[in-house]
């Protein structure tokens, strides 16, 4: 070959092995990049990795609630736990735990790059070898102190802040302290926590006293707990046990003569039975239960987990709360439960800023965080709603002044041939809006609605934090299915002007890494202040007014305003029960520091003997005179005081009121679909003298009827005779048919009592009922 073809062929070399090199040169490039990008990304989760103490590493994972004072009311997952020195920890366990966990615990600085090969292998080819992955006992350490041992928790930036801290922990502690933690906090199945505390379970011996086949089941218990109980599944237990002991001659830690000793025991030799089946005595938190399973769930709605070690700091009035409680479970209380089935659910708010004071789930339950009625929306809430859809949007969109002419005259709800009755039957003709929700008569009522519109009620409802699944209806004025909660927060945007705050248990959580997280309500506008002055004055007559529905409620002296409600049974049930019976009783009520709503009534009413009688209805109003009386006791005794844009005047002797610009007296029904303009032309108008808009802005509690106020008394019935206004067909039908033709009204009310709403009551099934039964 020539010179001049050699040349040629090794450029021909040379221009090949160019490319090959510069995919190299990329190759390295890159490689090096995403290094440096792997230690910056690095560096930034290690920054933000949480503060790990002394406490945290030794301390148990119970989260301790307290109350609004920052006295303790519960330890949620309170661990049973013996915990023990490292000098009282035998060799033999500590040699067994570091052979089957982590067999380079003594020369690691917190992570093992080796250990972490040897499991992707042993993962790969199927080895078991007594390596379960790559994270050292440090690691581990970590996990059950600061962060979720959940797989699905274990992304890059926690393996990175775990990577980190374990080195810090490793260059911090001592491996005989690191020891201590890991063998004290690890959980050993049967709500044990800590090796000490299974080997007084199993055992009823220090961890000192337990022989080599004893202390090698101990140090296999912590992988899966229940999956190797030696009680319930002794086989897996016997070879989860041998895996350990053949770890320690691996290790050089035992002898395999000792080991093949240790094998031949029976794994269950020496445990007691039945003490390993015995669930440790949780503190029964009887005052506050439903408080603390209501804490529970807005825990877990914000995220934290109940057994990782944070403290709660709640809203709860300890001293209410109690109260609360004695009043319904002492059988000398006073109120007239008739047996232990009678059951109760309530809920106090803050009007200022949405705090829940108290909350009462149940009486005579003896389970523990049990059905917690007060937040259920099982029962309707009867004559309480005609506040918050009917007359509340009444004078917020329609601007009734409180001596709205309304008609009690027949009704027939559209489509049906089902009229609406009151609890007397009877009518009135024409009264004031004031008249009608003092009494709580039903046909004024649905009226109003009917005016409204259920659309703008239904935004009205929502912007008091009411939601339904279901299109509401008509019947929904005189009742819907909500909770004492719900209605307690509703009713506080009238005790405060018109804003609605979000009801909330938590306002302050600190995580064991010192990350403290405060909380209030969602707030917002709900209605006018002259809409939430004008419900209030009006709603003080329902306590004050002999005629009013709620007298057993009235507490002398104190600035409140309240509302009662009664739900019948359905008309196919009414002859099973006595006459004047009713399904559920409720009150609602509020001062201008607190707002209590209480649900009254059996979990399954269509069972012998479980329907209110007449008197029963008043339990209600009996409990929430004597908490409110005891809970306003230092509390400021105030008045509303009347909005800017409300004009205070007199109608036939009582005071009333209305907004500026629209004090007509409208006789006639109002169009929702026409303006104020276009209302009828027979309204009268009303035009105040000067001295009327110069009396006092702050409303009384005088009687709306003018008369003195009474003593605690059974509303006085209507008069028979009271004339009665028959109105034409056309008065009959609404101006906005919008009942649904499938619900049926229902007919012969008692006071109070109502038809039944978008769900109406019906005879329950047995599947029914063993939903609404209580957790016992």
């Amino acid at each position: 070959m020539s010179s001049d073809e050699t040349y040629s062929r090794l450029q021909k070399n040379k221009r090949k092995a160019r490319p090959l090199l510069h995919i190299f040169l990329w190759i390295v490039f890159f490689v090096f990049l995403l290094f440096l990008m792997g230690v910056g990304l690095f560096t930034y989760y290690a920054a933000s990795a949480p503060h790990v103490s002394y406490h945290t590493l030794s301390s148990d994972n119970s989260t301790t609630i307290y109350d609004r004072n920052g006295q303790v009311i519960s330890r949620l997952g309170m661990q049973n736990r013996d915990y023990v020195k490292h000098q009282d920890i035998p060799e033999n366990l500590k040699n067994a735990i570091i052979s089957v966990e982590d067999r380079h615990f003594y020369q690691d600085k917190g992570v093992d790059p080796i250990r972490i090969v040897e499991a992707g292998v042993s993962n790969i080819f199927g080895r078991s070898g007594g390596l379960q992955g790559g994270s050292t006992l440090t690691q581990q350490l970590i996990k059950l102190s600061v962060f979720s041992t959940k797989a699905s928790d274990q992304t890059l930036k926690r393996k990175a802040q775990e990577a980190w801290l374990a080195v810090k922990v490793d260059k911090d502690y001592s491996k005989q302290q690191i020891l201590e933690f890991y063998i004290n906090k690890v959980y050993m199945g049967n709500n044990s926590y800590g090796m000490q505390t299974i080997s007084q379970t199993l055992y009823h011996k220090p961890l000192n006293q337990l022989d080599l086949a004893q202390t090698a089941l101990l140090a296999g218990l912590p992988q899966a707990p229940v999956a190797y109980n030696p009680v319930t599944n002794p086989k897996y237990a016997t070879i989860r046990r041998n895996q350990v002991l053949d770890a320690m001659v691996k290790n050089k830690a035992i002898s395999q003569k000792q080991a093949n000793q240790a094998k031949r025991q029976n794994v269950q030799n020496g445990i007691d039975k039945a003490n390993v089946n015995k669930t440790p005595t949780q503190k029964d938190e009887k005052y506050a239960d439903a408080y603390i399973s209501q804490v529970t769930q807005e825990m877990r709605a914000k995220g934290f987990n109940l057994n990782a070690g944070n403290k709660i700091y709640t809203n709860l009035d300890m001293n209410t709360q109690k109260h609360m409680y004695q009043l319904a479970n002492d059988d000398n209380a006073g109120l007239a439960f008739n047996n232990n089935d009678f059951q109760i659910g309530a809920t106090m708010v803050n009007p200022q800023n949405g705090k829940v004071v108290s909350m009462l789930g149940s009486r005579k339950q003896n389970v523990l965080f049990g059905l917690n009625r007060a937040v259920q929306t099982d029962h309707s809430s009867g004559s309480t709603m005609k506040p918050l859809m009917d007359y509340g949007p009444a004078i917020e969109y329609l601007k009734y002044p409180t001596y709205q002419s309304m008609k009690d005259t027949p009704f027939t709800y559209p489509g049906t041939d089902k009229q609406l009755n009151d609890f007397d039957n009877k009518h009135q003709g024409t009264i004031t809006m004031r008249q009608a929700l003092v009494q709580s008569r039903n046909i004024p009522a649905i009226r109003t609605l009917q005016d409204v519109g259920i659309p703008r009620a239904t935004e009205f409802l929502k912007g008091l934090g009411m939601t339904f699944k279901e299109p509401l209806n008509l019947q929904n004025g005189i009742g819907a299915y909500i909770s004492s909660e719900q209605e307690a927060a509703a009713y506080a945007a009238f005790a405060n002007g018109g804003t609605y705050h979000e009801p909330y248990l938590i306002n302050k959580i600190v995580t064991p890494t010192g990350e403290s997280k405060q909380f209030k309500a969602k707030s917002h506008r709900a209605m006018s202040p002259a809409t939430a002055f004008m419900i209030t004055d009006m709603l003080k007559g329902v306590m004050t007014d002999p005629q009013g529905s709620g007298t057993a409620a009235n507490i002398a002296g104190l600035y409140q305003a309240g509302k009662t409600g009664t739900t019948q049974y359905p008309d196919n049930y009414l002859n099973q029960v006595p006459k004047n019976a009713s399904m559920d009783s409720w009150f609602t009520g509020y001062t201008k520091n607190l707002s209590l709503s209480i649900w009254t009534g059996f979990d399954r009413p269509l069972e012998p003997d479980h329907y209110l009688s007449e008197p029963q209805t008043k339990i209600a109003q009996q409990f929430y005179k004597q908490v409110m009386e005891r809970a306003s006791e230092n509390q400021p005794n105030e008045n509303w005081t009347k909005p800017d844009d409300v004009v205070k005047t007199k109608k036939n002797g009582q005071t009333q009121y209305y907004i500026v610009g629209h004090g007509a007296d409208q006789t006639q029904r109002v169009n929702t679909t026409a303006s104020q303009s276009q209302q009828a032309a027979d309204n009268q108008s009303v035009v105040p003298n000067q001295a009327d808009n110069k009396q006092q802005d702050q409303t009384t509690n005088e009687p709306t009827n003018g008369m003195a106020t009474p003593t605690e008394q059974t509303p006085t019935p209507i008069n028979n005779d009271q004339p009665q206004n028959t109105p034409t067909p056309s008065e009959n039908q609404p101006s906005q048919p919008t009942q649904n033709n499938n619900q049926q009204p229902q007919t012969n009310q008692q006071p109070d009592q109502q038809n039944q709403p978008s769900q109406p009551a019906q005879p329950q099934t047995d599947s029914n009922q063993q939903q609404q039964q209580p957790n016992q």
